[in-house]
Parts: structure tokens; C-alpha cells; sequence
């Protein structure tokens, strides 16, 4: 039986740094098309959302937001929760937006009755039948505050 080389390994790796090379250098260019890119059109959802966030600016990103019984709740289908009403709102869009579903209610355990934080744990469960459905978890909120017209103070 013959031992092996020291030599062996590195002549290997070099043959297969030299194939990979040659099939990178064969493939298309794909940074070209940057139209492709600009062709992707917004959901449904994020239509919708965009649709309630004009005239807002966004704030910087909180880990809880202040709420009220009373709060609003606006749900938009694979895309974010909506907290609030008037001046300032708050989105929040979870770590799977694509799992929000708004024939699902919201079962919040929270930590505070004040604040509903990113840590909170809430489930879902199917509005008719009471069915579990899954676990949302919590991105950090963002808040939109509507921004004054400041065209006709001049």
C-alpha cells in the first residue's frame, strides 16, 4: 500500500480553483439588467399600506409602542399590522409579513397592560372557529407621523 503525498492535496485544490474559475468566467453577466430589478411590481398589500402611509415620514424604529383598548388595528394581508389613528401610527410588519392574515385574531400576552412591546408573546387563531393558526413574532415598530403642509405658510 503506498502512503500518501503531501503533494497530492494541492495539486487537486488547483485543478478544481481552475474548473470553478472556468465556470465562472462562462456565465452571463446577471448586473447588467437592471431593469429586472425595476419590474418587480408592489402586492396588493403593499399598495394598500403605501396607500395609508402618504403623506407620513417614518420615525426611528421603537421597541414598544404606548396603546389604549380603544387602539385601532388595522391588519393587511401578507404585508403589516397597523396601530392607531391620527397623527402618528405605527407598522408593524413581523419577522413572517407573509403569514398575517386578517381572518386571524390576535391573542396577546403581554408583559405590560400600557404598551405592547416586541416581545410580547402573541398567537394567532382563525377568527370563526377559534383554531389555532400560529405564533406572530414582533419586528421593532415603526412609527409614521403625518407631516404638516407647510406649502401654504409662506
Amino acid at each position: 500500500m503506498r502512503a500518501p503525498t503531501l503533494f497530492a492535496k494541492p495539486r487537486f485544490a488547483a485543478a478544481g480553483a481552475a474548473a470553478a474559475l472556468a465556470l465562472v468566467a462562462s456565465q452571463p453577466a446577471v448586473a447588467d439588467e437592471p431593469e429586472a430589478e425595476d419590474a418587480v411590481e408592489m402586492t396588493k398589500g403593499e399598495k394598500k399600506l403605501a396607500k395609508i402611509l402618504e403623506g407620513r415620514v417614518a420615525g426611528e424604529p421603537q421597541n414598544c409602542i404606548r396603546t389604549r383598548l380603544n387602539n385601532r388595528l388595522r391588519v393587511i394581508d401578507e404585508t403589516a399590522y397597523v396601530y392607531g389613528s391620527g397623527r402618528t401610527i405605527y407598522v408593524q410588519r413581523t419577522k413572517n409579513p407573509e403569514d398575517i392574515d386578517r381572518d386571524d385574531v390576535l391573542i396577546q400576552r403581554r408583559f405590560s397592560a400600557s404598551q405592547l412591546c416586541k416581545l410580547d408573546i402573541v398567537t394567532k387563531a382563525e377568527r370563526a372557529g377559534g383554531i389555532f393558526t400560529g405564533v406572530v413574532f414582533f419586528d421593532e415598530f415603526i412609527p409614521y407621523t403625518r407631516v404638516e403642509n407647510l406649502e401654504n405658510d409662506g
